[in-house]
Protein backbone atom coordinates (compact mmCIF):
# COMPACT_ATOMS: atom_id res chain seq x y z
CA UNK A 1 0.00 0.00 0.00
CA UNK A 2 2.93 2.32 0.52
CA UNK A 3 3.63 2.23 -3.21
CA UNK A 4 0.04 3.12 -4.07
CA UNK A 5 -0.16 5.80 -1.38
CA UNK A 6 3.08 7.33 -2.61
CA UNK A 7 1.83 7.32 -6.19
CA UNK A 8 -1.48 8.94 -5.17
CA UNK A 9 0.36 11.74 -3.38
CA UNK A 10 2.76 12.26 -6.29
CA UNK A 11 -0.14 12.31 -8.74
CA UNK A 12 -1.99 14.87 -6.62
CA UNK A 13 1.18 16.95 -6.45
CA UNK A 14 1.13 16.96 -10.25
CA UNK A 15 4.51 15.18 -10.41
CA UNK A 16 5.15 14.77 -14.15
CA UNK A 17 7.57 11.90 -13.52
CA UNK A 18 4.79 9.92 -11.81
CA UNK A 19 2.66 10.12 -14.96
CA UNK A 20 5.60 8.92 -17.08
CA UNK A 21 6.21 6.13 -14.56
CA UNK A 22 2.65 4.77 -14.63
CA UNK A 23 2.43 5.19 -18.41
CA UNK A 24 5.32 2.74 -18.73
CA UNK A 25 4.28 0.41 -15.86
CA UNK A 26 1.83 -2.09 -17.34
CA UNK A 27 1.33 -3.56 -13.85
CA UNK A 28 -0.09 -0.25 -12.58
CA UNK A 29 -3.53 -0.71 -14.19
CA UNK A 30 -4.98 -2.19 -11.00
CA UNK A 31 -3.64 0.71 -8.97
CA UNK A 32 -4.99 3.25 -11.46
CA UNK A 33 -8.44 1.67 -11.36
CA UNK A 34 -8.21 1.59 -7.55
CA UNK A 35 -7.58 5.34 -7.54
CA UNK A 36 -10.61 5.90 -9.78
CA UNK A 37 -12.80 3.77 -7.51
CA UNK A 38 -11.56 5.49 -4.34
CA UNK A 39 -12.06 8.91 -5.90
CA UNK A 40 -15.56 7.93 -7.01
CA UNK A 41 -16.44 6.64 -3.54
CA UNK A 42 -15.15 9.91 -2.10
CA UNK A 43 -17.53 11.75 -4.46
CA UNK A 44 -20.39 9.53 -3.32
CA UNK A 45 -19.64 10.17 0.35
CA UNK A 46 -19.29 13.87 -0.34
CA UNK A 47 -22.83 14.01 -1.71
CA UNK A 48 -24.49 12.10 1.14
CA UNK A 49 -25.77 15.31 2.74
CA UNK A 50 -27.94 16.15 -0.27
CA UNK A 51 -28.70 12.68 -1.59
CA UNK A 52 -28.85 10.65 1.61
CA UNK A 53 -27.30 7.20 1.93
CA UNK A 54 -28.18 6.39 -1.69
CA UNK A 55 -25.95 9.33 -2.58
CA UNK A 56 -22.96 7.11 -1.90
CA UNK A 57 -24.16 4.60 -4.45
CA UNK A 58 -25.41 7.06 -7.07
CA UNK A 59 -22.47 9.42 -6.59
CA UNK A 60 -19.97 6.59 -6.85
CA UNK A 61 -21.58 4.99 -9.90
CA UNK A 62 -22.07 8.37 -11.57
CA UNK A 63 -18.45 9.32 -11.00
CA UNK A 64 -17.22 5.97 -12.35
CA UNK A 65 -19.37 6.17 -15.46
CA UNK A 66 -18.35 9.79 -16.03
CA UNK A 67 -14.68 8.91 -15.68
CA UNK A 68 -14.98 6.03 -18.14
CA UNK A 69 -16.78 8.16 -20.74
CA UNK A 70 -14.24 10.97 -20.35
CA UNK A 71 -11.36 8.48 -20.61
CA UNK A 72 -12.77 6.99 -23.82
CA UNK A 73 -13.41 10.43 -25.33
CA UNK A 74 -9.92 11.58 -24.37
CA UNK A 75 -8.32 8.56 -26.02
CA UNK A 76 -10.33 9.01 -29.21
CA UNK A 77 -9.88 12.79 -29.41
CA UNK A 78 -6.20 12.64 -28.49
CA UNK A 79 -5.17 9.83 -30.81
CA UNK A 80 -7.58 10.18 -33.74
CA UNK A 81 -8.79 13.78 -33.88
CA UNK A 82 -5.87 15.85 -32.50
CA UNK A 83 -2.70 13.74 -32.50
CA UNK A 84 0.74 15.28 -32.85
CA UNK A 85 3.17 13.58 -35.27
CA UNK A 86 4.92 11.70 -32.43
CA UNK A 87 1.69 10.64 -30.69
CA UNK A 88 1.69 6.92 -30.04
CA UNK A 89 -0.35 5.52 -27.21
CA UNK A 90 -2.45 2.54 -26.43
CA UNK A 91 -5.59 2.57 -24.33
CA UNK A 92 -3.74 1.07 -21.36
CA UNK A 93 -1.18 3.87 -21.21
CA UNK A 94 -3.89 6.49 -21.24
CA UNK A 95 -6.11 4.68 -18.72
CA UNK A 96 -3.21 4.28 -16.29
CA UNK A 97 -2.18 7.92 -16.45
CA UNK A 98 -5.65 9.40 -16.29
CA UNK A 99 -6.61 6.90 -13.61
CA UNK A 100 -3.98 8.48 -11.39
CA UNK A 101 -5.17 11.95 -12.40
CA UNK A 102 -8.27 11.15 -10.32
CA UNK A 103 -6.13 11.34 -7.17
CA UNK A 104 -7.14 14.92 -6.27
CA UNK A 105 -10.75 13.72 -6.30
CA UNK A 106 -10.14 12.00 -2.99
CA UNK A 107 -10.71 15.36 -1.29
CA UNK A 108 -14.36 15.20 -2.36
CA UNK A 109 -14.99 13.14 0.75
CA UNK A 110 -14.73 16.49 2.59
CA UNK A 111 -17.97 17.48 0.86
CA UNK A 112 -19.75 15.67 3.67
CA UNK A 113 -18.96 18.64 5.93
CA UNK A 114 -21.84 21.14 6.06
CA UNK A 115 -21.29 24.14 3.83
CA UNK A 116 -18.17 22.78 2.13
CA UNK A 117 -19.55 20.53 -0.59
CA UNK A 118 -19.69 23.06 -3.42
CA UNK A 119 -16.24 24.54 -2.82
CA UNK A 120 -14.63 21.13 -2.26
CA UNK A 121 -16.13 19.73 -5.46
CA UNK A 122 -15.11 22.84 -7.42
CA UNK A 123 -11.52 22.68 -6.15
CA UNK A 124 -11.36 18.92 -6.77
CA UNK A 125 -12.73 19.34 -10.31
CA UNK A 126 -10.19 21.99 -11.26
CA UNK A 127 -7.33 20.08 -9.64
CA UNK A 128 -8.36 16.87 -11.40
CA UNK A 129 -8.61 18.70 -14.73
CA UNK A 130 -5.06 20.05 -14.32
CA UNK A 131 -3.83 16.56 -13.38
CA UNK A 132 -5.60 15.09 -16.38
CA UNK A 133 -3.96 17.61 -18.71
CA UNK A 134 -0.57 16.49 -17.41
CA UNK A 135 -1.57 12.83 -17.71
CA UNK A 136 -2.78 13.27 -21.28
CA UNK A 137 0.27 15.28 -22.30
CA UNK A 138 2.56 12.53 -20.98
CA UNK A 139 0.57 9.52 -22.23
CA UNK A 140 0.09 10.94 -25.72
CA UNK A 141 3.65 12.27 -25.90
CA UNK A 142 2.45 15.76 -26.72
CA UNK A 143 5.00 18.54 -26.87
CA UNK A 144 2.18 21.05 -26.55
CA UNK A 145 0.39 21.49 -23.24
CA UNK A 146 -2.20 23.55 -25.11
CA UNK A 147 -3.12 20.52 -27.22
CA UNK A 148 -3.53 18.42 -24.07
CA UNK A 149 -5.76 21.14 -22.59
CA UNK A 150 -7.83 21.15 -25.77
CA UNK A 151 -8.24 17.37 -25.77
CA UNK A 152 -9.31 17.36 -22.11
CA UNK A 153 -11.70 20.29 -22.48
CA UNK A 154 -13.35 18.91 -25.62
CA UNK A 155 -13.92 15.58 -23.86
CA UNK A 156 -15.12 17.36 -20.72
CA UNK A 157 -17.67 19.46 -22.61
CA UNK A 158 -18.98 16.40 -24.43
CA UNK A 159 -19.25 14.60 -21.08
CA UNK A 160 -21.15 17.55 -19.59
CA UNK A 161 -23.57 17.57 -22.53
CA UNK A 162 -24.15 13.81 -22.26
CA UNK A 163 -24.62 14.11 -18.48
CA UNK A 164 -27.08 16.96 -18.92
CA UNK A 165 -29.09 15.02 -21.49
CA UNK A 166 -29.05 11.91 -19.30
CA UNK A 167 -30.31 13.95 -16.34
CA UNK A 168 -33.13 15.36 -18.46
CA UNK A 169 -34.16 11.95 -19.75
CA UNK A 170 -34.05 10.22 -16.36
CA UNK A 171 -35.59 13.04 -14.35
CA UNK A 172 -38.76 12.06 -12.57
CA UNK A 173 -41.60 14.56 -12.97
CA UNK A 174 -42.74 16.31 -9.82
CA UNK A 175 -45.98 14.93 -8.45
Amino acid sequence: MTGLGNRIIRAAKLDVSLYEEVEADKTAMGQAMGVVVLSSIAAGIGTIAIRGPMGIVTGTVGALIGWYIWAFLTYWIGTKLLPEPQTKADVGELLRTIGFSSSPGLIRVLGIMPGLRNIVFLVASIWMLVAMVIAVRQALDYKSTGRAVGVCLIGWFILLAVSFLFALVTRHPQV
